[in-house]
């Protein structure tokens, strides 16, 4: 086992380590995302989950939209994103989303959605839409969905998947010891399943973890392997950060070089790309999974 640096726990230091300090937002190009995300009434992950890379991604002229509202059915103890019961849905939510990406001029578009249990398709009309819109409207463009937990509902998942995006991710957010307490209403193994079914209709998968919630690397290891098993081609491993003082705490902020070995463990264990450091999540960087 390689020696790597012992970081202190978050009740022992006050601020967080430097590896960790990210830039304003600012420039030309991050006014003009905001711009148009305010005028065409959207959401983006980017906003709504208090993603720390939303000055270098807008200021770079992406964001990844959030479809189907922002209110999820889910409560999961990591996530900023408000849970509730959500309104009805807007049809025309993905003709708006196909516009603003048209005007950005995106090369390369990411799509995900909060949890919608309440419906009995989970949401892939939606999807399906979505897609389809922003490939009639910029052909040019290719695209990622993150998609949620369909709950092993698989007519919905093929519909959120079958409409021509290039690579379909499904996050499996920790190591399966920790699911209970992380994702209380969603199944390892039911996540795995939802990887596996999407390989099997063709599309390149892309899973991301979150390291520093008391995971263990023997841990890690192992939903690597898992994952892999199951046909993901693409991994990202980015630091948990506690969203609000209601969230889980942070267990650890893990030292770069140890995301550097497990991005190295990844390549060996088989996958494509591994996309791996504390500032990682999984839209980060998308063009490159392709």
């Amino acid at each position: 086992m390689i020696e790597l640096p012992v970081v202190e726990s978050p009740s022992q230091r006050r601020s967080k380590p430097d590896w960790l300090r990210v830039k304003l937002p600012i420039g030309d190009k991050y006014k003009k995302v905001r711009r148009l995300v305010d005028e065409y009434n959207l959401h983006t992950i980017c906003q709504s989950g208090n993603c720390p890379n939303m000055g270098e991604c807008w200021g770079a002229g992406t964001a990844t939209f959030m479809i189907l509202g922002n209110t999820c059915t889910r409560s999961c103890s990591f996530c900023a994103v408000k849970t509730g019961r959500p309104p009805e849905y807007d049809e025309d939510e993905p003709r708006r989303v196909a516009e603003a990406i048209f005007l950005m001029e995106v090369k390369h578009a990411v799509i995900t959605s909060v949890n919608r249990d309440e419906l009995k398709d989970r949401g892939a009309e939606i999807w399906y839409q979505t897609v389809r819109e922003i490939k009639a409207k910029s052909p040019q463009t290719t695209i990622e969905t993150l998609i949620p937990d369909v709950k092993a509902t698989w007519d919905a998942l093929e519909r959120m998947i079958s409409a021509g995006q290039e690579v379909v991710s499904h996050n499996m957010e920790t190591v399966e010891a920790l699911y209970r307490k992380v994702r209380p209403q969603a199944k390892y193994y039911r996540s795995l399943e939802q990887i596996k079914r999407t390989k099997d209709y063709g599309k390149r998968t892309k899973s991301g973890v979150m390291l520093g919630l008391g995971e263990k690397d023997e841990e890690v290891y192992k939903i690597m392997d898992d994952l892999v098993e199951h046909g993901c081609d693409v991994l990202t491993l980015g630091q948990y950060l506690q969203p609000t003082k209601m969230h889980l705490e942070v267990a650890e902020y893990v030292h770069p070089d140890k995301f550097e070995h497990f991005k190295e463990v990844g390549y060996q264990k088989g996958f494509d790309f591994v996309e791996s450091g504390p500032l990682v999540r999984s839209s980060y960087h998308a063009e490159r999974h392709l």
